[in-house]
């Protein structure tokens, strides 16, 4: 049996307390699983934020998608992790990746690194979290025996390390444009993502359970006039035509039969099980996500 969907909104742009909550409680009323927020500087502040949507909401579950490995110290990361999970009444999920906008690291006065330094970080993080927490006598203690851990991005070693270690592994479906000092991405195609699940899933093939996978989807259009809601992606990807563009794993654009046919697709094609959605499309996907819990699974 595939494993059932669970949606997740990405939740970017800084508001009041009062336009928080009641954003919060809005993707609670849509019905998504997890209410998600970045890690990057110029937006809010994961952990309090992630506070506040617990007083606000009572179902979903509240994430980090994902924490820059680089701007934490282990122990001071393990407290926060705690202390939220505590508050927020075992309903944390803490996803982790290595960071990749080197602008923010030199902003912040942190060291980037080459990519093996981030992703030697980033395996120290997540060993050091797992000893503290999994601690009987750590202060504070999570609500949770475990908070599951997502651990996102798709290069080699990345993927190994959540081969190892991660309940759910976090694919982008794009890349960082070569030299970007800013962070910029490209999306990646259909079968270069397929390559890097295949890999996953060979690097976790002696895993007792097997991990869920999630997926960054970028653009949400339910219409009949897909052309035009893609053009600024067009204008932004001249490489693309409007059919490669369609065709990519994170665009989810068309007529709502044509959308939820193509959620079917990535749980299918990837195993996408877990798919989440960025701000400006959390109102969009809500009737995707209303027909596809009508369905059998």
């Amino acid at each position: 049996m595939p494993r059932p969907f669970r949606f997740g909104v990405n939740l970017l742009t800084p508001a009041p307390a009062a336009e928080w909550r009641a954003k919060c409680r809005r993707a609670e009323e849509l019905g998504y699983d997890v209410i998600l927020v970045p890690d990057h500087l110029g937006m809010i502040a994961p952990f309090p934020a992630l506070v506040a949507a617990a007083e606000a909401t009572e179902r979903p579950r509240l994430g980090t998608l994902v924490l820059n490995a680089g701007f934490w110290n282990p122990a001071l990361l393990a407290r926060e992790v705690a202390t939220t999970d505590a508050l927020a009444g075992g309903r944390l999920e803490l996803g982790l990746g290595t960071g990749y906008v080197q602008a923010e690291h030199e902003a912040a006065g942190l060291p980037y690194g080459t990519p093996r330094e981030r992703v030697d970080r980033l395996r120290r993080t997540v060993a050091e979290l797992e000893r503290l927490l999994g601690a009987e006598e750590y202060e504070p203690r999570p609500a949770q025996r475990r908070v599951p851990l997502l651990i996102g991005g798709d290069g080699e070693r990345t993927l190994r390390l959540s081969a190892e270690r991660a309940d759910i592994v976090g694919f982008t479906g794009a890349r960082m444009v070569p030299g970007s000092a800013t962070g910029k991405l490209e999306p990646v195609t259909a079968e270069e993502v397929d390559r890097r699940v295949a890999r996953y899933r060979e690097l976790a093939a002696g895993r007792a359970e097997p991990a869920e996978l999630n997926l960054l989807v970028q653009l949400v259009a339910v219409t009949d006039d897909p052309e035009v809601a893609l053009k600024p992606l067009l204008e932004r990807q001249p490489q693309l035509s409007l059919e490669q563009a369609l065709d990519l794993p994170i665009v989810l654009a068309g007529p709502l039969d044509e959308v939820v046919a193509r959620v079917r697709a990535l749980r299918e094609r990837f195993g996408f099980s877990y798919l989440t959605v960025l701000e400006p499309f959390m109102e969009a996907f809500a009737p995707v996500m209303e027909r596809l819990r009508e369905e059998p699974v």
